[in-house]
């Protein structure tokens, strides 16, 4: 008999409910997470949600347990809202909740498989609530560039939501400051780092080095999740950061907006630094 499935075909929640074949897949939105997660469920062993008709296959979006980033601002603001941060002491991690999420979820994956993989960017921020529900759960998480996240997330982002608060007007839609995405990825991480103390089983991942050799690190990542290496089955593409860091280095030089971007490199630059990333014009370290 298949494991967690039980004689008549139909799938057993309580075979799961230890979390010891889930990993969750965190890390801000254009972090990388979409295309680790496809890279993973490629392998033979592991089985990713597909073809579910949500935005970008994630598990989210599959469940009405906890509210979507889209609930607290949505990409590259999420964060900033308190009640988005969840962990082994919120009200919802509770065993109904585990098994409310897992029966949203199963449908979705392969029960079969040996690893079931879910991605979802607030999960950088909800390992220890998912811990918490799956105790022998396992976390991959994905970190990138802040400069690099930040401007490609800009056009998802709009402050509305923030300017409605405040009873200003909303009527051009204005798209966020990257002060305030970059103020959102040290906050997120920093919450990360936090929590990491916590966990497990977590394996952490820059983007930038998954990108320069992604076999190495896709290699690296089956290991951690105890599984057999398998080639590389797609392509992944090289150098998407050093646009948007063109971008940074010609608002550093202009006149006109300099004096701002200086004012974010004040601001937020030792945040950044202590997370790993640099705010400077030459590429994060």
């Amino acid at each position: 008999m298949v494991e967690g499935v039980n004689t008549e075909g139909r799938v057993d929640v309580d075979e799961f409910v230890d979390g010891s074949r889930l990993v969750f897949v965190g890390g801000l939105h254009r972090s990388g997470t979409s295309i680790l997660h496809r890279c993973l469920s490629d392998h033979p062993q592991v089985s990713g949600f597909q073809g579910t008709g949500v935005p970008e296959d994630e598990g989210q979006h599959l469940q009405s347990v906890f509210p979507t980033a889209a609930a607290y601002g949505g990409p590259g603001l999420f964060g900033l809202d308190p009640r988005s941060y969840l962990d082994e002491a919120s009200p919802l991690a509770s065993q109904e909740s585990a098994r409310r999420i897992l029966e949203s979820w199963l449908p979705h994956w392969d029960a079969s498989a040996r690893i079931l993989l879910e991605k979802s960017p607030p999960n950088l921020i909800r390992t220890r609530f998912f811990q918490a529900l799956f105790p022998r759960a396992r976390f991959v998480i994905v970190t990138r560039d802040p400069i690099a996240v930040g401007y490609a997330t800009q056009k998802w982002t709009s402050i509305v939501p923030v300017l409605r608060r405040l009873g200003l007007s909303d009527r051009h839609q204005p798209k966020a400051w990257i002060h305030t995405l970059i103020e959102h990825w040290a906050r997120t991480h920093q919450r990360f780092r936090e929590d990491r103390e916590a966990l497990d089983r977590v394996h952490a991942l820059r983007y930038e080095d998954f990108v320069r050799e992604p076999q190495q690190h896709l290699d690296a990542v089956c290991a951690f999740l105890g599984l057999e290496p398998t080639p590389l089955a797609r392509e992944v593409r090289q150098g998407v950061n050093d646009r948007y860091r063109a971008l940074w280095s010609a608002r550093m030089r202009n006149p006109l907006t300099r004096p701002y971007a200086s004012w974010v490199v004040r601001r937020f630059g030792p945040r950044v630094r202590r997370l790993g990333y640099s705010l400077a014009t030459a590429e994060a370290g």
